[in-house]
């Protein structure tokens, strides 16, 4: 460690400092983006206009909200733990900048007689990396609702805490099937995996699982359950105001971006895609925005189109169906990747045929006997 240190000279350090500085402005900047977006594409489908004041088209209105809640009186409650009040929201927003950290956003450049790639750290756990950074996020609400000192952010940050950790377990699965895949746990490496055919086409199953557990894990809509304003007042964060509030509010669309770039990355092939000769280190990263963007507006259709669940039934959701489904595919996928060098690919993509065939049969027939007996057992 110290050689490494020792070897890289002042310019090696300035263009470090550089891409850290970059990469945090580049990721506010999207998130002013995304949630114009978000507005301006939910109120299109509920036949509204929209933000339109500040700025051309309103695009400006998040850095006006940002600045209004900066100048906003803070509130602190008299029964809050206040070490731990204040710290919560800051926790709230560090885990999204450091899992964003091993995500490859283009290919890289050549500048001052060196290479400079589109990635803070290239780490060769890079997912492991990504799971540990998404499991702090749940400790930012648990004592934001915990140190409040009210039982409203209390109840909020309690179901919060079962919640992620339950859909956590989903999202995992449904990585671990992309590790088996790919053969490694590095997202470069993974992106080079795709550079012929994206995850999302033979691991689409995962591919789904890992987009509704990432909705949950980031208390999106329909599964906003922590900050259920009918049931909780405002959930988690009732008790905060001003710019704690707003880092708040900060950390959970810098998740949003975070999630929708690891899905990116890791099932649409992240920045692969065609390009010119012109400018070979402009296109990689131009692809990845369109991308992250295409999932970033899937995100916000699910919000516009469904209501929230009822919490038994996300509860349900996480733990009858996602879990068991994840656990089948990595199962299946296992098979995908180890039989055909046993078997023969043939053999294997003929047996394969069959088993799908019979689960489709069940799966077609199950509900058709189950629906008898019911009415059997009503009618009796």
């Amino acid at each position: 460690m110290r050689t490494v240190i020792g070897a890289m000279g002042l310019a090696d350090w300035l263009i470090l400092v550089a891409r850290v500085v970059i990469t945090f402005f580049g990721l506010l900047i999207t998130v002013m983006i995304v949630i114009w977006i978000e507005r301006k594409v939910i109120a299109d489908m509920q036949t509204r206009i929209g933000p339109n004041r500040a700025g051309p088209f309103g695009i400006l209105i998040t850095l006006a909200d940002g600045v209004k809640l900066f100048f906003k009186e803070g509130i602190t409650p008299s029964t809050a733990d206040r070490p731990v009040y204040v710290l919560a929201p800051i926790i709230s927003v560090i885990p999204a900048f450091l899992a964003f950290a091993v995500v490859p956003f283009g290919t890289g450049i050549h500048l001052f007689g060196r290479d400079i790639p589109f990635q803070l750290v290239n780490l060769n756990i890079g997912i492991l990396w990504v799971l540990a950074m998404s499991s702090l996020g749940v400790y930012s609400i648990v004592l934001a609702g915990w140190s409040s000192g009210s039982k409203y952010p209390l109840l909020g940050s309690i179901r919060s805490s079962a919640q992620m950790i339950s859909y956590e377990v989903g999202m995992g699965l449904a990585l671990v099937a992309v590790i088996m895949y790919s053969g490694t746990l590095s997202l470069r490496g993974i992106v080079v995996h795709q550079q012929h055919l994206w995850n999302a086409i033979p691991q689409f199953p995962a591919f789904v699982v890992y987009a509704i557990a990432a909705l949950a894990e980031v208390n999106r809509p329909p599964f906003d359950l922590p900050e259920a304003e009918t049931e909780l007042v405002a959930g988690y964060h009732t008790e905060y105001s001003g710019i704690k509030f707003a880092m708040f509010f900060l950390g959970e669309y810098l998740n949003t971006v975070t999630v929708s770039a690891i899905a990116v990355t890791l099932f649409l092939g992240g920045p692969n895609g065609p390009h010119p000769s012109f400018l070979p280190w402009l296109w990689p990263v131009l692809w990845f925005l369109l991308k992250l963007f295409g999932m970033i507006f899937l995100y916000v259709w699910i919000r516009a189109t469904l209501p929230r669940f009822r919490y038994d039934r996300l509860m349900s959701l996480g733990w009858k169906f996602l879990i068991p489904f994840g656990l089948v595919w990595i199962l299946f996928t296992g098979a995908a990747v180890v039989l055909p060098d046993v078997y023969g690919r043939g053999r294997f993509i003929t047996w394969a045929a069959i088993a799908v065939g019979a689960g489709l049969l069940i799966a077609l027939f199950w509900p058709a006997g189950k629906r008898r007996e019911t009415v059997r057992e009503t009618a009796g």
